[in-house]
């Protein structure tokens, strides 16, 4: 499945990985929600929308929107619980006298644009021309140099000191992180939508396709887990052709548009059955951000 997560922060430096284990934000990319801090005449909070499933350009997936993606922490709000919580953590670090710590740097986003984007295999021609299933190269090198800057911890500080402050950043604001509830919504819809009689139909008919092409792939997820395809220094001329093809498939057939569809509706039945929960986690969301947001104006 492709877990994605965008605006993410590396973790805190090696040594005190294991003493910190929230210091992660976990964002999913994709828009934020609409309903984020909306107040009501008398100043109430205004009751929650349903969840719904958008789409922007019916060719880009990216521009898609799952329903679950409502109890997601937003990813602005992330962005800012993320340097909330590094201007704390920074402060106590250096009121210790560990004057050289910093806070890991942000990570590049590796998994495109949104939470969608990417979701149901690859979508673009050109970049499939590039690139066949992999991400730029130059965007994978600056992920792995802000993941070697962010393990390397010159401060001198001891597990103790960070799991101090790391403690105190608890005490301002939580990491914002998916709740277990949402989490096992999406993947548990995920897999069930590869059963769908829909998907399971259009799968068939791009696996014909792709054969007709000479390419043996029972379905588009198989094609992406090919080991031959996962060396991320190395694009092969045989990658870039077969994902030439898969495209080509995919103009044929609407794999994305039929495996969102059934998604869509595995996950509005989920949340039905999950109602009142899933309000009081996206309402928790919801006041997490405004704290956030109250704490970022007065830094």
């Amino acid at each position: 499945m492709n877990r994605k997560g965008n605006s993410l922060k590396v973790v805190l430096p090696l040594a005190a990985a294991a003493a910190v284990c929230t210091v992660a934000v976990i964002a999913m990319p994709g828009n934020d929600s609409p309903d984020s801090e909306a107040k009501a005449a008398d100043g109430k909070p205004a009751p929650l929308a349903p969840a719904k499933a958008t789409v922007g350009d019916p060719d880009d997936p990216a521009t898609w929107r799952l329903p679950i993606e409502a109890y997601m922490p937003a990813p602005s709000a992330a962005r800012t619980i993320t340097n909330v919580r590094d201007d704390v953590m920074d402060a106590c670090m250096s009121k210790a006298g560990f004057d050289g710590w910093k806070p890991a740097p942000d990570l590049p986003n590796i998994d495109g644009a949104s939470f969608t984007d990417g979701r149901y295999g690859i979508s673009d021609a050109e970049q499939a021309a590039k690139y066949g299933y992999h991400r730029d190269p130059e965007l994978m090198k600056a992920y792995t140099d802000a993941m070697t800057e962010g393990a390397v911890d010159e401060s001198g500080a001891d597990e103790d000191q960070v799991r101090q402050c790391a403690q105190e950043a608890d005490t301002n604001v939580t990491a914002a992180q998916r709740n277990p509830l949402v989490e096992q919504i999406d993947i548990e819809g995920y897999e069930a939508s590869l059963t769908d009689p829909a998907v399971v139909d259009v799968f068939a008919k791009w696996s014909a396709c792709m054969k007709d092409k000479g390419y043996a792939y029972a379905t588009p997820p198989d094609v992406q887990e090919d080991p031959q395809f996962t060396d991320p220094e190395n694009i092969t001329p045989d990658e870039i052709a077969t994902a030439k093809a898969d495209i080509s498939c995919r103009d044929q057939y609407p794999v994305a548009q039929v495996w969102f569809g059934a998604e869509v509706k595995l996950q509005q039945a989920a949340i039905a059955k999950n109602q009142d929960a899933l309000d009081d986690i996206r309402t928790g969301n919801q006041a997490q951000a405004a704290k956030a947001a109250k704490l970022a104006r007065t830094r």
